[in-house]
């Protein structure tokens, strides 16, 4: 029997007791099927609960064949080994006590003598020449995003299930995980934003607020769908609002005539032209129309209500977000950092960065590129000051905002609007919520926990904090931006990236949005 995933009125709560999706019903077959939707929606819980890592609160889950999970982030205990990582320690044990003459007979009867080439063969597969015995601490993100993928291939699942595989990773890396996916003849459930890989996909799963649902072909036929979705949307919504508008006219004039009706009778009974018994019919009748006709009324204008609400709440969804930098103000001959002979790293005795030199001005934007091990974030963090150079000068003309991956900038333990106005203090409370704003963050949503926030909110609002401001910092770095971004989140990047006015300086692997940025200048690191 084909591998194949069932989820049948599938329901899961946040710690708080939130819904998070409700009532979900899909299957997956042996495809390959893209997993999308706006950071919080689910996707990263989604896909623990199909591989059994989680329970639903209510329905069922359905798995025919073995299933394995590649996480965001391989989440290293200090002792960890690529073995563990791989799942044979055990097996590569049994084989050490059998090479130095101690095996059981269960040993030798249980032993793989297999194992070691397997496991060579399947990080070989991701540029990775480890031994299994290297603890996982002493990996790069990349190196550990690259042992995770071996694992799933030494693993041989039925089905594969994949969150954002492609984070951490160079463009040899990225290369690995299309070949892949592309020679994979199992089922797969990809959880991305990365529209490369999206491209591969046979269908895409969208989560959204509103629940579920597929759309077939890969990324490019998605967004054709979606577009043609929105259009629609807008003119429902158009629909709604006029005919609320409507609604609301004609229960005012029904309104008004009743209430011209009601004084001509209550004239009539003043002047007493018609024997009391029949008035009093009369004003019977009439109050219990005139509440039939009320009730009727509400009826119609809360029906007109609630379809401009549902049309409202469909557009929100559909809708792409927007993030709104305003003006720098830097003139275009500015010199906005100089590297002058720079030579650094965390290790004295082996930096590298050697002797680089390096000028922004005006408004550039510059691209960081290299394989993972280059030294990128090195270079911004010599950059930032973060580092100091052990030769060489590095000179900040202007005011910079940096933010890597993790966004350190923002404090965990603070709302959004406090981590603003820390970054920010010359802001008032007013400004702040409306810098927020523009980033997304509206109203209550300003006072959410910075630690609360999924990967994608946190980089956007660390975006809001830092800048948000007017003027904004004339300088932005950003290392891997993309990483944790939604797809919709990462469409308001780049356009707000467009406006901005100020000189960039970025670490991505990410070719289309690198495309988008339109760099004047690469600068290439080697190992």
């Amino acid at each position: 029997m084909p591998a194949s995933v069932s989820l049948s009125c599938l329901s899961w709560l946040t710690s708080d007791g939130t819904p998070l999706f409700s009532d979900l019903s899909l299957t997956f077959g042996p495809e390959r099927t893209g997993l999308v939707g706006r950071n919080g929606t689910g996707k990263s819980t989604l896909l623990r609960l199909i591989a059994g890592h989680l329970r639903p609160a209510s329905g069922q889950i359905g798995v025919t064949g073995s299933v394995a999970l590649m996480r965001q982030e391989a989440i290293a205990h200090p002792d960890e080994t690529i073995a563990d990582l791989l799942g044979v320690r055990a097996a590569l044990d049994q084989l050490e006590r059998a090479d130095s003459g101690e095996a059981t007979a269960e040993d030798l009867d249980f032993a793989d003598w297999t194992l070691p080439t397997r496991i060579d063969t399947a990080l070989a597969r991701f540029g990775l020449q480890l031994a299994p015995q290297t603890r996982l601490a002493e990996l790069s993100g990349g190196q550990r995003s690259r042992a995770s993928l071996a694992a799933l291939v030494l693993a041989e699942p039925d089905f594969l299930l994949l969150d954002e595989p492609t984070n951490n990773l160079d463009r040899d890396g990225r290369q690995a995980v299309l070949d892949l996916i592309r020679s994979w003849n199992g089922g797969a459930i990809i959880a991305s934003h990365d529209r490369e890989l999206l491209e591969e996909m046979d269908a895409i799963v969208e989560l959204t607020s509103l629940g579920a649902r597929r759309y077939g072909g890969n990324y490019s036929a998605f967004r054709q769908q979606k577009e043609a979705e929105l259009e629609v949307a807008t003119r429902n919504l158009n629909h709604a609002e006029k005919t609320r508008i409507e609604t609301a006219r004609r229960a005012q004039q029904a309104a008004e005539r009743k209430a011209r009706k009601d004084s001509a009778g209550r004239k009539s009974r003043t002047k007493g032209d018609q024997p009391k018994i029949l008035m009093d019919a009369a004003k019977d009748r009439a109050e219990a129309s005139g509440g039939m006709g009320a009730n009727l009324r509400n009826a119609l204008r809360n029906a007109a209500e609630e379809t401009l609400a549902a049309a409202r709440k469909k557009i929100e969804v559909l809708e792409p977000l927007h993030m709104e930098i305003a003006p720098t103000g830097l003139p275009s001959g500015k010199t906005v950092l100089r590297l002058d002979h720079v030579t650094g790293g965390h290790a004295p005795d082996a930096p590298v960065i050697r002797d680089l030199s390096l000028v922004v001005t005006g408004s550039e934007r510059v691209v960081i590129a290299g394989p993972n091990g280059s030294g990128k974030t090195t270079l911004l963090k010599l950059i930032t000051g973060q580092l100091s150079p052990q030769r060489g000068q590095v000179g900040r003309f202007v005011s910079f905002a940096m933010l890597d991956q993790h966004v350190d900038l923002l404090d965990p333990d603070q709302t959004l609007l406090a981590n603003f106005l820390r970054v920010t203090p010359a802001a008032t409370t007013h400004e702040a919520h409306a810098a927020l704003a523009r980033f997304g963050f509206r109203a209550d949503d300003a006072l959410r926990r910075a630690g609360d926030l999924s990967g994608g909110e946190r980089l956007r609002g660390g975006l809001a904090c830092a800048l948000g401001g007017t003027p904004p910092p004339a300088l932005l770095i950003l290392d891997e931006p993309t990483n944790h971004l939604d797809l919709d989140g990462i469409a308001a990047l780049e356009a707000a990236l467009t406006a901005y006015d100020g000189a960039v300086l970025v670490v991505s692997h990410d070719n289309a949005f690198l495309e988008s940025l339109r760099p004047d200048r690469v600068v290439h690191l080697q190992k």
